[in-house]
C-alpha cells in the first residue's frame, strides 16, 4: 500500500543508521493491488523503492548509514520487464514476477551505490538462503521439492529464520563491510 508507506516516510524523524528493505510475496497467483500492480513486484520492488527514496533524507543524514536489501536467486529466473512489469500482455508466470521483483531489489541497491555515494549510503543486496516461512504459503511442497531438485539442492538446504537473518545482520551491522 503506496499510501502507508509515504505515510510512514511522512512521519518519520531524526537520521537513519540501518535501513533493511525484507517485506516479501513469494510465487503469489496473480493478484493485482488498487493501484492495478502485479502484486509481487509492488511489494518486493516498488515498497522498498518508495521507502527507501522518500528516507533518503534520514539516510544521509546519518552519516554512514546502510540499506540492505534482501533478495533471492531467483532473480535468475526473470530481468525486469520493464516494457510488461506488471504482466498485462504476456502470460502470468508467478516464478518470473518473483523473479523479475528480486532482480528489481538488486537494481536498487546498484542504484543506491551509484547515486547515493557522496552521501555516505552504502547499500548491498543479498540471498539468505531458503528459510521455512510463512512466505512460502502460495507454493505447495511439491513445487517447492520441484524448484530445489531443479538447481540442485538437498533437503537439507533449508535454513532456520536466525540463520537466514545472519546475512542481513552482518550487512546492516558488521564493521567487517564498512564502506562496502
Amino acid at each position: 500500500d503506496q499510501a502507508s508507506v509515504r505515510r510512514f516516510v511522512a512521519d518519520w524523524q531524526g537520521p537513519l543508521h540501518i535501513l533493511v528493505n525484507n517485506a516479501g510475496v513469494m510465487a503469489a497467483p496473480e493478484t493485482r493491488t488498487p493501484e492495478g500492480w502485479e502484486l509481487q513486484f509492488a511489494t518486493n520492488h516498488f515498497g522498498h523503492f518508495t521507502l527507501t527514496t522518500g528516507l533518503h533524507p534520514a539516510l544521509a543524514a546519518a552519516g554512514g548509514a546502510r540499506v540492505v536489501s534482501v533478495s533471492s536467486s531467483a532473480h535468475l529466473y526473470s530481468p525486469v520487464v520493464f516494457d510488461d512489469i506488471h504482466f498485462e500482455n504476456r502470460e502470468y508466470n508467478p516464478w518470473s514476477a518473483y523473479g523479475q521483483s528480486k532482480t528489481a531489489n538488486i537494481l536498487l541497491s546498484v542504484g543506491i551505490t551509484e547515486r547515493w555515494a557522496d552521501d555516505g549510503i552504502t547499500s548491498n543486496a543479498l540471498m539468505p538462503g531458503a528459510i521455512r516461512t510463512n512466505l512460502q504459503r502460495h507454493v505447495s511442497a511439491e513445487e517447492i521439492d520441484r524448484v530445489r531438485r531443479e538447481v540442485g539442492v538437498s533437503e537439507t538446504f533449508w535454513k532456520s529464520p536466525e540463520q537466514g537473518a545472519a546475512t542481513s545482520v552482518l550487512l546492516a551491522a558488521s564493521p567487517l563491510v564498512d564502506g562496502v
